[in-house]
This record gives structure tokens, C-alpha cells and sequence, in this order.
């Protein structure tokens, strides 16, 4: 079996996985996170979808990161070593910030979520890169948002933005005209109640430094996963418009 034909398996299946229905776990899960949600007034929405919004913003539209200049004329296999290095000292990087922050109490534990969002929008941008991608171009950091969505959203939402990124390239024209018109009070309450479920114990004192610990290096390894296969949908989408490879996406 070759690298390609290896790749193409473990898409189909990871399309599988993300278009199955939900479980009846996922179900409730859900169910009580909208009620929970129901009761927290449309003002403190609002200022946490502000604040969300502003902090991915500056991260995507600003000069917070310097971007990496896209590599050429590496093969898939080359490519994907590179990425997978890459997550690596991102999941070691955010691991050692969830322990510092976690050990610190309450206040340090609550100032981890904007670092953390920020070290793996950077981590996205580095893979981007690496795939060949210039993140220069808004059209490539909104699927970036939309493989951060992919990741950290509840089933259903996941299946919304993996519909989203489907042949991409040649959807790009349909595109928002403005990142205002991006669904940022979905996009926020999805990353929060995910991070909420996996980062809660961080809070509690003895117990936060290790929590912090892991629970940044899991959150890390399943968006870079995420990412890998974002950029390997769109790698096989255009072989196959080339002829050159025999991965199917259907709706």
C-alpha cells in the first residue's frame, strides 16, 4: 500500500466517523448544554462573543503571528513528517503552559484560555504552511477557523463545517465578503462548552497543574489531527480533479 492509498483509507474513514449520526450520549449531551446555555443571559452571550470574536480576529487578521512562508516541491509523505514534528512541540508547548497556569489558582487558570487559543492558532498557521497554503490569503485563515470549528464543536456542528470544506477551493468564491458575517456566537459557544467540559478541573486547586497538563496536551493533539486531515481532504480533492487519485466526498 502506498503513502497516498494509506491517506485515502484513514479519510474515509474519518468521513465516516464525522457524518454518522450522533449517539444517544452526544444527544444529551447536547440537549443540556442548550438548556444551560438558555439560562445565561443574552448579555453575558453577547460580551463573551464579543470577546471571542476580537481575540480570533487579532489572531487572524493581525500581526500577532508571523506567517510561514508556504514550502513547495515536497511530497506528501515529507510534508506530513514536518506536521506531525510540528504538533508534537505544540502538544509539549501547551502541555507545560496548562501546568504552569493550572498550578497557579483560579485567576492564572482562567488566563489560560486566551494563551491557549492563541498557541493553536499558531500551530494551525505552521501547518498550513507546511501543506503549501500561504495563511496570507483570508480565504485560507477562514477554513483555518472552520478546521478549529471541525474540531471543537458538538456532532452536529462538526458535520456543518466538514460540509463547509468540502471542495473548498472551488467554493472559495462563495465566501463571507466581510469576517463580520462569520458565525461567531455559534463558533464561541461551541468552543466553549467544549473546552469547558475538558479544562473545568483545572480550576480546582491541587489537582489544576496536572489537569491543566494533559487537558492542553489532548486539546492540542485532536485539533492538529483535525488539521491533518482538513488539508489532506483538499490535497486529494484537487488530485482527483487531476485524475490522479480515487478519494470520494459525497454530501
Amino acid at each position: 500500500m502506498t503513502y497516498d492509498q494509506k491517506i485515502i483509507s484513514e479519510l474515509e474513514f474519518w468521513r465516516y466517523k464525522i457524518l454518522q449520526k450522533p449517539s444517544l450520549l452526544n444527544q444529551v449531551t447536547d440537549k443540556v448544554q442548550k438548556k444551560i446555555n438558555s439560562y445565561i443571559p443574552d448579555k453575558i452571550h453577547q460580551g463573551i462573543t464579543a470577546a471571542i470574536k476580537q481575540m480570533v480576529k487579532a489572531v487572524l487578521f493581525g500581526s500577532t503571528f508571523t506567517t510561514s512562508k508556504p514550502l513547495t516541491d515536497l511530497t506528501m509523505m515529507h510534508r506530513e513528517a514536518l506536521v506531525k514534528q510540528k504538533i508534537e512541540n505544540y502538544r509539549k508547548t501547551g502541555a507545560a503552559e496548562g501546568g504552569i497556569t493550572g498550578a497557579g489558582g483560579f485567576l492564572m487558570s482562567m488566563a489560560d484560555f486566551p494563551i491557549l487559543l492563541g498557541i493553536k492558532m499558531k500551530m494551525l498557521f505552521d501547518i498550513a504552511a507546511i501543506y503549501g497554503y500561504d495563511v496570507k490569503d483570508y480565504r485560507e485563515r477562514l477554513y483555518i477557523l472552520h478546521i478549529f470549528q471541525l474540531a471543537f464543536s458538538s456532532k452536529e456542528e462538526s458535520k456543518n463545517a466538514f460540509l463547509k470544506m468540502q471542495d473548498w477551493d472551488n467554493r472559495a468564491h462563495a465566501l463571507p465578503a466581510n469576517i463580520d458575517e462569520f458565525d461567531w456566537l455559534t463558533f464561541q459557544q461551541q468552543y466553549r462548552d467544549y473546552i469547558d467540559l475538558a479544562k473545568l478541573a483545572q480550576l480546582l486547586p491541587f489537582v489544576g497543574a496536572a489537569v491543566g497538563a494533559v487537558a492542553n496536551y489532548k486539546l492540542i493533539d485532536r485539533l492538529g489531527k483535525t488539521a491533518m486531515m482538513g488539508y489532506r481532504m483538499r490535497y486529494f480533492s484537487i488530485q482527483k480533479v487531476q485524475g490522479t487519485a480515487t478519494l470520494k466526498i459525497k454530501n
